[in-house]
């Protein structure tokens, strides 16, 4: 058992210092990640990595109210979904009309493969993720791994527990149905 994992149960035993103990083994892949998820963000927008590692950190490890941990893997697949929220979060936050966001009509090229407004385009695709979930949970699952947590194929399968042959499937599946419902109707 890797220390990660047994910070990990002490947290959902009420551990409080455990918390404490696995930002240090982590920060680094999280913040990775956070810098990954930014990259593809709006330039110049107000949110760098650090503060998205830790306000999905500070979601994670909340010691009143402890998650069940299968492991790493699951815990980077739950870090990848609180850094989705937070982004998600951001935007609503910005288009919304007392943050002075405006909702724009926008006409798409046929040549434009996904809605040109960084942050209409986050909106959109958790739209359409939200929409694929209802239909196949396991493979959203392994979409938010992919996209969301920036895990490869094979590192993916094995925290979902699947062959890699069938991850695949599940990925060439949902990246062909997200783009049609994010290129419906040019």
């Amino acid at each position: 058992m890797s220390d990660v994992t047994r910070l990990l149960s002490a947290i959902e035993e009420g551990d409080d210092r455990a918390a404490e103990r696995l930002l240090p083994l982590v920060y680094q892949e999280l913040r990775k990640l956070a810098a990954s998820k930014l990259s593809k963000e709006m330039q110049g927008h107000s949110l760098q990595p650090t503060m998205l590692v830790h306000e999905a950190y500070l979601r994670l490890v909340d010691v009143e109210n402890p998650q069940q941990w299968n492991g790493r893997g699951h815990f980077f697949g739950a870090a990848a979904e609180a850094m989705r929220r937070v982004l998600v979060e951001k935007a609503r936050r910005k288009r919304s009309q007392k943050h002075g966001g405006q909702m724009q009509e926008v006409e798409l090229d046929a040549g434009t493969a996904a809605i040109e407004d960084p942050v209409e385009d986050l909106l959109a695709l958790d739209e359409a993720l939200s929409r694929f979930e209802q239909q196949w949970p396991e493979k959203s699952k392994l979409i938010k791994l992919r996209y969301f947590a920036g895990l490869t194929i094979p590192a993916a399968s094995e925290a979902m527990g699947i062959s890699t042959a069938t991850a695949e499937r599940y990925w060439r599946f949902g990246r062909a149905w997200l783009h049609s419902q994010l290129t419906a109707g040019e």
